[in-house]
């Protein structure tokens, strides 16, 4: 991957067949215990899965998984997944992305979003907090590895 400046010369846009490789090799180095490559192939077309693509080459720097799950009259988005690229880390990629699949959920009909994010990520947390998402409940053991998830919600506008 290039070590273009994500924001000078990236473009956030729908994920596409041909960039779940690449979404694969960033989960695959940011998590102990990544997503397997079919996971990705089932959100293709989700309202929320996008990629960060630089302009310079078009390689993908990150991505963002978030769908709609019915919930009586009213959906609720869930963001799944989310990750950058170590090389393009701390330069506001991530929060661009968790920006433009909040407004993507949100033109899909939501009127909430809701994620899990492990007790111990508290920069992930720090970024979640920083939009708004609010504490709702601990699962214990949520992880393969036994750690904690804190269960948060944001609710978004009409």
């Amino acid at each position: 991957m290039r070590g273009t400046e994500p924001r000078a010369g990236s473009e956030i846009r729908g994920a596409v067949r041909a960039d779940l490789l690449s979404v694969f090799r960033i989960e695959a180095r940011s998590f102990e215990q990544p997503w397997p490559y079919t996971a990705f192939e089932r959100f293709l077309g989700a309202p929320g899965f996008l990629v960060a693509e630089t302009e310079a080459g078009g390689d993908i720097v990150g991505y963002v998984v978030g769908d709609t799950i019915e919930s009586g009259a009213v959906p609720i988005g869930h963001i799944k997944d989310l990750a950058v690229a170590r090389g393009h880390r701390r330069r506001g990629l991530g929060r661009r992305l968790l920006s433009r699949a909040l407004g993507a959920l949100a033109a899909a009909g939501a009127g909430r979003v809701k994620l899990e994010v492990r007790r111990s990520n508290e920069a992930a947390r720090g970024l979640y907090s920083s939009f708004g998402f609010e504490p709702h409940h601990v699962v214990p053991g949520y992880y393969d590895d036994g750690e904690d998830a804190h269960v948060l919600i944001k609710h978004l506008s009409p």
